[in-house]
Parts: structure tokens; sequence; C-alpha cells
């Protein structure tokens, strides 16, 4: 039997009492990822993304463990919400909009103290001031530098279009600012530079393509580390006291760490492991977080029908934005209907060996998004479910 029969008999046995759709984590799967995560920061904390997780239960777990500390948030309004759970240390990692939020937030002294928010343009600044209201608290504030790697005199560009703080002095520039204005105070810098962290560099069957990815990976690391030194010598010269520089992701994790300017990692995606992961030198980890769908139809020889399935990932629209047959193995779409709103065909050989109430195992293209699909996650350990915990979803939140 391989490993990944081994797995499926085992989730079937450990889920055999619960009906199906259903999500699981494998909570061995799940600590030894975390464990990858802390050797490869080699001594540096590793601040967990939240929207990877979207779960509670699972965010107090790893955060428990030796060389995690602290939370990369996803909006204000969830922020505030495990800020008012007991959370301490929250990095709201993009800016937002969301004026109520920033009233509660500055007039609070624990929510103030617990929750930094992310700032790259001085009208955010002055937008918390118009929604503060009576609240005088001050507002932790992080900025966030462009990573994008710009070629032939910023003709080319690669990389998401996040902060428009390119340069060490345009950096500088909106750290005076904050420092200068009351009821703010600069602790914080990130760049997070998802061309690296988050772009596979080994395409299966596209060996050219991954050598190009792997080529211009490398090209941007350097780029970043001597220009991301350059950004917090300046903004330190404004900020002596700034508090962390946050960097990195879970594909580029060891490359961070190794920059000194850097003083904390961000990762999240690597608990889970989902197949946009598989695609890695750098690393390898192990599916953690799986959801079954049952077999309720079989409309012929090699076919069978699943329940449900149409669960696609945020980002450019494409084959890898949808969750892959998993267990048993061998299954795959049918070209002409995909994964399907309310059910979804599959062909392969190992069709013919399922029958009626049956499980497909499902992974997600992205972490976190397959929260936002199941209002539980059932914790398995060896064969059996040993917790069933909220998502947000099931806490009744549902943030973006």
């Amino acid at each position: 039997m391989t490993a990944r029969a081994a797995d499926r008999a085992r989730y079937d046995r450990a889920t055999a009492h619960l009906e199906a759709p259903l999500a699981l984590v494998d909570l061995e799967a799940f600590d030894a990822n975390a464990a990858d995560l802390v050797r490869r920061s080699g001594g540096k904390p590793v601040r967990v993304a939240s929207k990877s997780v979207r779960c509670r239960a699972l965010l107090e777990r790893v955060l428990a463990k030796d060389g995690f500390q602290g939370i990369m948030s996803f909006t204000l309004a969830e922020s505030l919400w495990l800020a008012r759970s007991g959370f301490d240390d929250i990095l709201l990692a993009y800016p937002c909009a969301d004026r109520s939020g920033f009233a509660e937030l500055t007039a609070d002294p624990k929510l103030a103290a617990a929750v930094t928010v992310m700032v790259d343009d001085p009208a955010q600044l002055d937008l918390i001031d118009a929604a503060r209201g009576d609240g005088r608290e001050v507002v932790r504030i992080c900025l966030e530098l462009d990573t994008s790697l710009r070629l032939f005199g910023g003709r080319v560009r690669v990389g998401a279009r996040r902060s428009p703080l390119h340069s060490p002095a345009q950096l500088a520039q909106v750290a005076r600012v904050v420092a200068e204005r009351p009821g703010f105070r600069l602790v914080g810098l990130m760049a997070y530079e998802g061309h690296i962290a988050g772009v596979g560099d080994a395409v299966a069957g596209r060996p050219l393509r991954s050598r190009a990815i792997r080529l211009m990976q490398a090209a941007a690391r350097r780029e970043l580390a001597e220009r991301r030194g350059a950004a917090v010598r300046a903004v330190r010269s404004v900020a002596p006291d700034l508090e962390f520089v946050n960097g990195g992701g879970t594909g580029s994790v060891q490359h961070t760490a190794a920059e000194s300017a850097v003083t904390e990692i961000a990762a999240g995606s690597g608990l889970y492991v989902p197949r946009l992961f598989d695609n890695y030198t750098s690393f390898s980890g192990r599916p953690a977080a799986l959801f079954a769908l049952p077999v309720v139809r079989r409309p012929g020889v090699g076919v069978v029908t699943v329940l449900g399935g149409g669960y696609p990932a945020s980002g450019a629209a494409g084959p890898d934005r949808s969750p892959v047959p998993y267990l048993p193995e061998g299954l795959k779409y049918d070209p002409q209907e995909g994964a399907g709103e309310v059910q979804t065909p599959l062909l392969g050989s190992p069709a013919d060996d399922l029958l009626i109430g049956d499980r497909v195992w499902f992974r997600h293209a992205k972490a976190g998004e397959l929260c936002e699909r199941f209002a539980s996650l059932h914790l398995v350990e060896g064969d059996e479910v040993t917790a069933t915990v909220p998502t947000y979803r099931g806490e009744g939140h549902t943030f973006l």
C-alpha cells in the first residue's frame, strides 16, 4: 500500500461517522509543516498569516509552538475580533478603509496596543483621523515596501502591484510624515516578495519555464536584498526604535531569513500545504488540509459523480485554481465540465472501484480559502477525529 493509499484508508476510517462534504486537518502533517517553517526561518520568529489558516483553534495551536510569534491578519474587522479573543500581536497586512473599525481601534487602549495597521500613502492616515470621533489612542503603523523587480528602466515589472513605495527614499518620506503626525507611531516595515515566495519554480512538465522562473527569482532576491536593506536603514534614520521588519512567505522562508535587515518571517500556507505549493525546489511539505465529497452517481465505466466541488481559488483564472482530486490516486476532471457548482464528474480507472456513498478526497488550490466553504474542520490524529473546531465561517465571520 502506498503512503497516499494508507492516508486515504486512515481518513476514511477517522471520518466514517461523519457526513460528507467535510473538511479535515491532519494534525501530524500540520505540526510537521510548522516545524519545517521554524527550521527554515533560522531562528527568526515566524508570524502566521491568518488568511491561510482561518481557524482560531489552529492559530492558537501553532502560536503555542516555539518559533512562532504574532499574527498577520487580512482585514481590520478580523484584527479587532482576534484582539478581543486574546491575541495580542496582530499586524494588519493590507491597507483598509473601515471607518467604523478605526473608530473602535482608536477608542480602545487594548485594541490599539494589539493591532498594527498598514499604510503606504498619507491619505490613509487622513482616513483614520477622520474616523476617530472621540478616539484618541495612538495607532501603530507599519509601512509596506513594494518588492517588485523592475527591469529595463521600469518598462518591465515582475511582482504584485501592491505598495507605491518602491525606493528607500519614498519609504523614508512617508516615514517622516508618520513620525511627525500626532496620534500615530511607526513601529514596523513589511516587504512581501510574492513573485518569489508565492510562485513555484518547478512547474511539472515545463522545464524551460521552471528554469526561467528560477533565474528570475535569483535576480529578484539579489535586487531586493540590497534595496530592502537600504530601505530599512532609511526608515530607521527616521524611526530608530522600529520594532520589526517583516518579509518572506512560505516559498522563500530561508532566503528571506538570511537577510540581516529582516527580523521576522511571514508564513501561513506552509501549514496546510495546498496544491499550489507542490512546485517548489526550496522546500516540500505534507498536505495537511483536505476535503471530502461523496460519490452520488456512477454514470458509466470509468466515471463517478461527486456532490459539489466548485471551489475555485482566487487569482488569475486557470486550471491551477481548481481543487485537485487527491485520493484515490488517478482521478481527474472531465475537461468539458471541470469542478461543478453542485456536482462534479471525475474520470479514471479508480472510479470503477468507488461505490455510491464512498468519498473522494481533494486538495484546495490555496490554503485558507478552503475554510470559506466549510463551517468546521475535523482534526485527525492517527485514524480518529480528536476534535472538531469551527472555521471563521463556522463562528459567523466572513471577513472578505
